[in-house]
């Protein structure tokens, strides 16, 4: 009987849970060795083959490699490579590698076997070592085997593109732990997120990744042949995955200018950009464009990314507000350089910076309280003053969020008045209420905006309620469209979108003769109410439907029953009867213009 301090098989078990999201964020870890390697060309080769089960047949991944035409390895660097927690780029501060984890973490997260090939000379004269998790497991393998020159399977030779003077195949004998069953889904769910994770060094074509899946019976002729490109969260890349009308050009445009933020760590100042970027106004015309196939990609990408060493951890949607379906027009990129690892707290498998993940989605006095302070501006002293590696990164949070609410506030704006094109239509609020009110006024009701409405001339009140829209948040050619539309269909009321830190849920002003009624985006009885109602108009999914107008009919309940507490706590006398009054002063002229 053993006494291990750690016994084998619970080695195997730390090892295989090893925390990758899925298959091909293990795929990564491979594709960064071949990168730090300076690969100009990485192939992920997939075999897949049939297999009887219950009177069946069906089609299962078989192996998987990745080779490339990197520098290759000799005896020791292979052995190392091999190695949990060694590796050839510990000490490196400049490549996306360093942590000496990637090829056997990733490989035993994936199945049972991993064996590499590695040649600096032909790949004639490769070298070959393995790991086998069984025996690891039995106490048969204790020590990385030394490497041996053994030929390269032929199959691979022909699967393979290019096998060039230098190289390394990397392959994956028995991935049954790979959740991914088939080649197709494999390639299929692999090249959107390495198309993400290496979109610079694709589009800066300093290296191709090409995907390919065979069938075991027929190893010449691919059933799967293609190169990822990139699939950029910033969408200013051209030739990318995004669909038609935007694979070719950039579906948004870059906001402002790159923030940089400089943190000293370790007696040396280092740089943080980051960046923003905007759909084009064209991206987010029509009907429902976020149904629309370049609108779910965007929903795919939504979130901050963060890139270090030009290639991204990670793309966290905590940062943006998900409920809101203007937020995946947004592009929000943070890019620091290997030597902040600490500072940004980035895992050794490259899949997160932790210190920053840690910022995402908690309100700043909410941050505050769960590490014991008062408010978040003590937060910060105390952290700068104890010289706490993440108070740099408060910077990082600051930026991104005022950024990020500052974009919001204006798609809002903009993406509410592009639904307002229906105003001039019979049967829409604004005709309606406009008919209303001419009854009213036969009838001797005046209002203070009658007057301006006769005695203006009418460039002049266009150009009144234009900039009372513009003042909104409204596009200032949109704003003058509507305002011109306004006053051409003889409207008396127009609706503008504003993110206000008042406390009403909308405002009144008369603008060139029309009242200019401006929703509150940020009052909860809008989110709960108007946004939920129009974004219900181009929803085609039943069910979310069904709960939009749930939703909309407790926040239209919730709203009587704020008035009710709002009367019941007016004081007795003139002021209580002011209140009711003015309730049903308004009951009646709601009447006349709902009926």
């Amino acid at each position: 009987m053993t006494h291990a301090i750690v016994p084998a098989e619970l080695v195997v078990k730390a090892m295989q849970d090893s925390g990758y999201k899925n298959a091909a964020y293990a795929i990564a870890e491979l594709i960064d060795n071949s990168i730090q390697a300076g690969a100009r060309l990485v192939e992920l080769l997939c075999i897949e083959g049939e297999e009887f089960l219950i009177e069946r047949h069906r089609t299962r991944l078989k192996q998987l490699a990745v080779v490339d035409n990197g520098c290759g390895m000799d005896t020791d660097e292979l052995r190392r490579a091999l190695q949990f927690g060694n590796g050839g780029h510990l000490k490196d501060r400049k490549g996306i590698g360093r942590f000496g984890m990637g090829l056997p973490n990733s490989s035993i997260s994936q199945g049972e076997r991993v064996e590499v090939w590695s040649w600096q000379h032909g790949a004639a004269d490769a070298l070959w070592s393995y790991l086998d998790l069984a025996e690891i497991a039995t106490g048969e393998l204790q020590q990385v085997p030394m490497p041996e020159k053994r030929p390269i399977p032929e199959k691979w030779e022909k699967m393979a593109a290019e096998f060039g003077a230098t190289g390394t195949l990397v392959c994956w004998s028995k991935p049954n732990r790979c959740s991914w069953k088939t080649a197709h889904s494999v390639i299929r769910n692999t090249e959107e997120v390495v198309g993400r994770l290496y979109r610079r060094f694709i589009n800066e074509n300093r290296t191709k990744i090409r995907m390919a899946a065979f069938d075991e019976s027929a190893l010449s002729e691919p059933v799967i042949d293609t190169y990822a490109r990139p699939n950029d969260p910033m969408y200013l890349m051209s030739n990318t995955s995004c669909p038609d009308p935007f694979s070719t050009d950039p579906m948004f445009e870059r906001w402002g200018e790159n923030q940089e933020i400089t943190i000293r760590f370790r007696e040396k100042e280092h740089p943080v950009v980051l960046g923003y970027s905007l759909a084009k106004k064209e991206a987010r015309q029509g009907h429902n464009p976020g149904g629309r196939p370049h609108g779910k990609h965007a929903a795919r990408n939504l979130g901050v990314s963060i890139i270090r060493a030009d290639r991204e951890l990670d793309l966290d949607s905590r940062w943006m507000p998900t409920y809101d379906p203007v937020a995946r027009w947004i592009g929000i990129e943070v890019n620091f350089p290997p030597e902040l690892d600490e500072v940004f707290g980035v895992t050794n498998n490259k899949q997160s910076a932790t210190h920053l993940a840690d910022l995402a989605g908690i309100e700043k006095n909410e941050l505050a309280d769960k590490h014991g302070f008062g408010s978040y501006q003590e937060l910060k002293d105390a952290w700068r003053a104890d010289e706490d590696p993440r108070e740099p990164l408060l910077a990082v949070k600051d930026s991104i969020e005022t950024t990020r609410n500052a974009l919001m506030k204006l798609l809002t704006a903009q993406t509410r008045g592009a639904k307002r094109k229906r105003h001039q239509d019979p049967n829409s609020p604004e005709m309606k209420a406009t008919e209303a009110t001419r009854k009213r006024q036969e009838e001797g009701r005046k209002g203070q905006s009658d007057d301006v409405e006769t005695s203006l001339a009418p460039s002049k009140r266009t150009a009144e309620i234009a900039k009372g829209l513009v003042d909104t948040g409204l596009d200032k050619e949109e704003a003058d469209e509507l305002a011109a539309s306004t006053i051409n269909s003889g409207l008396k009321y127009v609706f503008g979108y504003a993110d206000t830190a008042a406390g009403s849920f909308f405002s009144v002003k008369p603008k060139g003769g029309a009242l200019l009624i401006t929703l509150n985006t940020s009052h909860p009885a809008y989110q709960n109410l108007i946004a939920l109602l129009e974004d219900s108009a181009d929803e085609s999914d039943v069910e979310k439907l069904k709960r939009q107008h749930t939703q909309a009919l407790d926040g239209l309940k919730l709203l009587l029953t704020a008035w009710a507490r709002y009367e019941d706590e007016a004081p007795d006398g003139e002021s209580r009867i002011a209140v009711q009054e003015a309730r049903e002063d308004w009951g009646r002229v709601a009447r006349r213009f709902l009926s």
